[in-house]
C-alpha cells in the first residue's frame, strides 16, 4: 500500500513541475512532435499506397494470370517489342489442355471517344472480350446483364459500360436499351458496373466492355495488343495454373528447350512483390529520418532534464532529509521526462492525422487506430530512455550537499 501511495505522490509532484513550466515543456517536446509525426506520416503513406495498390490489383484478379507479349515488372522493352503476338486461337488449346483454368477470355483494351446523341466522352478505355472475362474480373452490375456466348459468337454490337460513361451520357435517365457510338459505331447498352472509385486519382470507371469479335472486326489495328486472361479454379491452384499455361504456351509458341519464353505470365502478386520492394526503401528512409528526429529530441530531454535537477537539487536534498527514498526522486524525474514526451507524441500523432487527411485527396494514405497508441506509447519510451541517466543523478546527490546548494 505504501508503494502505491509514493508512486501517486510522485506523479503529483512531477506533473507539478511539468505545469509551473509549460514553456520549457512543451519546447522540449518539440523534437518529439516532428520525430513522432513524421515517422508516422511515412507509415501512413505506405499503408495508404499498399492499401490502394491492392484495391486496384482485386480488380484484376486475384487467382488471374495475365499472358500477353509484355512482362509487366520488366524494362527489356526493346525486346519485347519484338517478341511476336498472341493469337486468340491459343485460348482454345488452353481451355482444353489445362486442368487448373476455370475460365478464359481475350482481352484488348484501346481508348476510344463514346457518343450519344449530343454528349460525347472522350478517353474511354474500350474492352473486348469474351462472356468469359466476367468470370476471370467479376463486375457486379447495377443494372442490366452481362452479353452472352451467343452474342460473343455473332459478334453482337452490345456494350456494358462504367459508371462515369452512365453519368456522362445519361445523368438523368437509365443507359440500358440505348444506342451509343463507340468511334462511330453504334452499340446497344445492356449493362450497367457498380462503381469502382478512383486508385492514385485515376477513374476505375471510365470503360466499355464488348465482345472481342466485334472489338476485332470495328476497332482492332496497329495498338489492338491481345491479351489473354485466365483465372484458376478454386483452391489456391494459382501457381500450379501458371506452370500449367506456361507449359502450353511454350509448345504453341514452339520453343526450343533452350530458349527463353517470348511471352509474359503476369499476376498480381509479382506486382505486389515489386511494388514492396520499391516502398520498403522509401519507408525505411522515413524510418531513419523519424528516428534521427527522435534522437535528437530525446538529446534535448536529457539536456532539459539535467537543468531541472540542477535547479531543484535544494528540493531534491529536502525530500531525502524528510525520508524519501533513492528511487522516489529517479520515479518523478522518469515521470516527467516520458510525460514530456508523450506529450509530444500526442501532438506528433495529431499532426500527422491532420495532414494524413490534407494530402489524401492527392496522395492516398491510411492511418489505422493502432498507429495512434504506437506513437504515444514509443514517445513514452523515449522519455523513460534519455530520462533515465537525470534521474539517476537526482537520485545519487547526497541530501547534505543538496542542501548546501540553496
Amino acid at each position: 500500500m505504501r508503494f502505491f501511495i509514493d508512486v501517486i505522490n510522485g506523479l503529483r509532484i512531477a506533473f507539478g513541475a511539468l505545469r509551473a513550466n509549460k514553456l520549457r515543456a512543451g519546447l522540449t517536446a518539440l523534437g518529439i512532435v516532428i520525430g513522432v509525426m513524421t515517422v508516422i506520416m511515412m507509415v501512413v503513406i505506405v499503408l495508404g499506397l499498399n492499401k490502394a495498390l491492392r484495391s486496384q490489383l482485386d480488380f484484376l484478379g486475384a487467382e488471374t494470370v495475365f499472358v500477353s507479349r509484355w512482362d509487366w515488372m520488366s524494362n527489356n522493352w526493346r525486346d519485347m517489342i519484338k517478341r511476336r503476338d498472341m493469337r486468340v486461337d491459343y485460348i482454345e488449346a488452353l481451355r482444353e489442355e489445362s486442368e487448373y483454368v476455370e475460365a478464359i477470355s481475350p482481352f484488348y483494351d484501346r481508348e476510344m471517344t463514346v457518343t450519344y446523341r449530343g454528349s460525347s466522352l472522350s478517353r474511354v478505355n474500350v474492352q473486348g472480350v469474351s462472356e468469359e472475362f466476367f468470370i476471370t474480373n467479376p463486375k457486379e452490375l447495377a443494372e442490366g446483364r452481362i452479353f452472352t456466348e451467343q452474342e460473343v459468337s455473332r459478334n453482337a454490337h452490345v456494350a456494358v459500360i462504367g459508371q462515369d460513361v452512365a453519368r456522362s451520357l445519361f445523368p438523368e435517365e437509365s443507359p440500358i436499351g440505348k444506342t451509343i457510338k463507340l468511334n462511330g459505331w453504334d452499340f446497344e447498352v445492356i449493362g450497367m458496373s457498380t462503381p469502382f472509385g478512383k486508385v492514385f486519382g485515376q477513374s476505375w470507371d471510365n470503360f466499355a466492355v464488348v465482345p472481342y469479335g466485334a472489338f476485332q472486326k470495328r476497332f482492332s489495328g496497329r495498338w489492338a495488343d491481345l491479351t489473354i486472361v485466365a483465372k484458376s479454379v478454386e483452391g489456391g491452384h494459382l501457381d500450379d495454373m501458371k506452370w500449367e499455361v506456361e507449359g502450353i504456351m511454350r509448345r504453341l509458341r514452339k520453343l526450343d528447350p533452350r530458349q527463353a519464353n517470348d511471352f509474359g505470365l503476369n499476376t498480381q502478386s509479382a506486382i505486389l512483390e515489386q511494388f514492396d520492394q520499391m516502398t520498403a526503401a522509401v519507408y525505411a528512409g522515413g524510418i531513419i529520418i523519424g528516428f534521427i528526429s527522435l534522437l535528437v529530441g530525446g538529446i534535448g530531454i536529457m539536456n532539459i532534464m539535467l537543468v531541472s535537477v540542477t535547479e531543484r537539487t535544494a528540493e531534491i536534498g529536502l525530500r531525502k532529509a524528510l525520508g524519501a527514498k533513492n528511487w522516489n526522486i529517479s520515479w518523478q524525474f522518469l515521470v516527467e521526462s516520458a510525460v514530456i514526451c508523450a506529450i509530444g507524441g500526442i501532438f506528433g500523432v495529431a499532426m500527422a492525422a491532420g495532414l494524413s487527411k490534407a494530402i489524401n485527396n492527392f496522395l492516398p494514405t491510411y492511418m489505422p487506430m493502432w498507429i495512434v497508441g504506437v506513437g504515444v506509447i514509443f514517445s513514452g519510451v523515449v522519455g523513460i530512455i534519455f530520462g533515465l541517466y537525470p534521474a539517476m543523478k537526482a537520485a545519487r546527490l547526497s541530501p547534505i550537499e543538496a542542501l548546501r546548494s540553496d
